[in-house]
């Protein structure tokens, strides 16, 4: 059997492991041939394909990213995108088709799937928002950057007395706020699943003063919703969209470090960490998943359980259905954001 990968989406801490996980199992377990796919699904459009040995995944468990490359291409915005891909596959000869990604990708891959073509899922996404599975590889090291983070933070905001505002990734999850925030001692943590009006948060900050605390840390999801004293929304999103039909965020850290200080008079500073949280070599945890979901998904393809995707529950590796995992995305309840409220000032 030839079975191809591709990775899709944004790039990812543990990708390489995926990869490397998926050739080597491949290879040494079932003796067949392994197609690298290029720049996602793009890679099938336009047939950028190349063979992956066990030569190509040496020395790249450590490594950020991805060797394969990877796009946000949506292929079916394409015209003839399906039959393209069909046609490809047949010429390429490959049987199985891994696509690991995210939410977008792995919902392609679910609509190929029910159209007969051959393909198994792995989650990916730093934002840990794929449903059916309890964590996805990246989300660990981009925890683990953004705590570092908040922590560095800490010590200038204390320095300064000044309320420091950390902006990070997570588009309608807030995982990565939530238990970043938590970990890092956040006096607010603002995400996309609940929102907060501004005058809770002057608040906030006026009652740490009176107890003596002249700084403060906020940390606030890019995606959050934000509202003024009569509940409108106080940050205006780009009208800019990928090709998966998302707005383009970011901005609400230097918009509310500003409005915090003309409401308090606090001296206000903003951090974005955008792109570091997804660069950089992979954790020890999300190395050790992501290998563990690329030998899966090997099996799956070799029990021929197409259709699905792997997963983690608990501490083992289980497997879904792509419809479970690309229908609606993982948020953070309200008893998990209710218990980090504990903290707030």
């Amino acid at each position: 059997m030839r079975v191809g990968i591709l990775t899709g989406g944004g790039d990812c801490p543990g990708l390489n492991a995926v990869i490397r996980a998926i050739v080597q199992r491949a290879i040494k377990s079932h003796g067949w041939t392994v197609a690298g796919i290029r720049h996602g699904w793009r890679g099938l459009l336009l047939e950028e394909i190349e063979p992956l040995t066990l030569d190509s995944v040496s020395g790249i468990l450590p490594r950020g990213g991805t060797i394969l490359g990877t796009s946000r291409t949506n292929p079916y915005q394409e015209p003839d995108g399906e039959e393209r891909i069909r046609a490809t596959l047949a010429r390429q000869g490959i049987e199985a088709l891994i696509a690991v990604g995210g939410e977008d990708t792995l919902g392609t891959a679910a609509k190929l799937a029910r159209a007969g073509v051959p393909v198994v899922g792995v989650p990916k996404t730093i934002d840990n928002d794929v449903n059916g599975t309890d964590y996805t590889f990246g989300f660990d090291t981009a925890l683990t950057i953004a705590t570092e983070a908040i922590d560095r933070l800490h010590t200038t905001a204390e320095s300064h007395d000044r309320v420091m505002v950390v902006e990070v990734m997570g588009r309608h999850a807030g995982w990565i706020a939530l238990e970043s925030g938590i970990a890092g001692g956040a006096d607010m943590i603002l995400i996309p699943e609940y929102s907060v009006q501004f005058r809770e948060i002057c608040e906030a900050i006026w009652r740490r003063h009176e107890r003596g605390k002249n700084f403060s840390m906020i940390v606030v999801a890019e995606g959050a919703r934000l509202a003024d004293d009569s509940g409108q929304p106080l940050h205006a999103q780009s009208e800019k969209r990928d090709p998966f039909g998302h707005v383009r965020l970011g901005g609400i850290g230097a918009s509310l470090a500003t409005k915090i200080e003309e409401r308090t008079g606090y001296e206000s500073r903003y951090t974005v960490l955008g792109h570091i949280q997804r660069g950089g070599s992979p954790t020890a945890f999300d190395r050790v998943l992501g290998s563990r979901f690329g030998v899966a998904a090997v099996d799956l393809a070799k029990r021929g359980s197409f259709g699905r995707m792997v997963a983690i529950r608990g501490t083992e590796i289980v497997d879904v259905s792509l419809e479970e995992a690309s229908g609606t995305i993982k948020t953070v309840g309200p008893e998990l954001y209710g218990m980090a409220r504990v903290f707030f000032s």
